[in-house]
């Protein structure tokens, strides 16, 4: 019997060979797919405002390498990655939500930020939650984009194995993730059939906005986490997907 094969799609750096170590630790196989790549954007978070919402990993050492310093500015973390990533690189954080999402981040804030100057510093595939929940909140939003992220060339190895029914799991980390996969099959003439292979799979989606880009395009989701984090989403993938592929 082959072992269970379990696709991860994080950026090619420390990222993915974690996720890889963690899959091989749970005793099935990684198959590293990684669906993004940081191209910096040589800016930094802007110094003017009250708050400043760091959203990732990747935003934190872009805004330590550039020299950013908050100052008085109250420093918020979307979740406990980002939150671990700023202390590590020497910031003190100020808030970080109980719901480690846009969302759970806009009603933690929408009390308190009326009439106050936010800055928004991540990728330019940010969720427009954010934004959108913390303008309503009477807040006057600003967004500098840090780095973009695009789809390294000859990624699509798990679309391929998706295709060909030798894929039992997948987890997808955002939405992009799940846009590049698919694009990686169209590129490959294999799109229905990789859709067709997730089927018979496990899914896990990090958080609800990723299962609903996924769901969109016609994949079943079947995990997502209590916390949108990426260490419990391939802990739970493979959970759910051992007892279906022993059975």
């Amino acid at each position: 019997m082959r072992d269970l094969t379990v696709a991860v799609f994080r950026p090619d750096d420390e990222r993915l060979a974690d996720a890889v170590e963690l899959i091989d630790s749970l005793g099935a196989t990684a198959i590293p797919d990684p669906m993004l790549a940081v191209e910096p954007a040589d800016t930094s978070p802007r110094t003017d405002a009250d708050y400043v919402i760091l959203t990732s990993k990747t935003g934190v050492e872009l805004a330590r390498e550039a020299g950013w310093e908050p100052g008085d500015t109250a420093v918020c973390a979307i979740g406990a990655s980002t939150a671990d990533a700023l202390r590590e690189a020497g910031y003190s954080v100020d808030i970080v939500p109980e719901t480690y999402t846009s969302s759970g981040l806009v009603a933690t804030l929408a009390d308190e930020v009326d009439g106050a100057r936010i800055e928004i510093a991540r990728s330019d595939h940010g969720s427009e939650v954010l934004l959108e929940g913390l303008e309503a909140a009477g807040a006057y939003v600003h967004e500098t984009v840090l780095y973009r992220l695009v789809r390294p060339e000859g990624s699509g190895e798990s679309a391929e194995r998706a295709a060909a029914g030798d894929l039992d799991a997948a987890a997808f980390t955002s939405s992009l993730t799940v846009e590049h996969f698919l694009a990686a099959a169209d590129e490959r003439g294999i799109r229905e059939e990789a859709i067709a292979g997730l089927a018979d799979a496990v899914v896990g989606t990090i958080g609800p906005p990723t299962r609903e880009t996924a769901e969109s395009h016609g994949i079943d989701v079947d995990v997502v986490p209590t916390d949108a984090d990426a260490e419990e989403l391939v802990c739970a993938v493979v959970e759910r997907a051992a007892p279906t592929y022993h059975d």
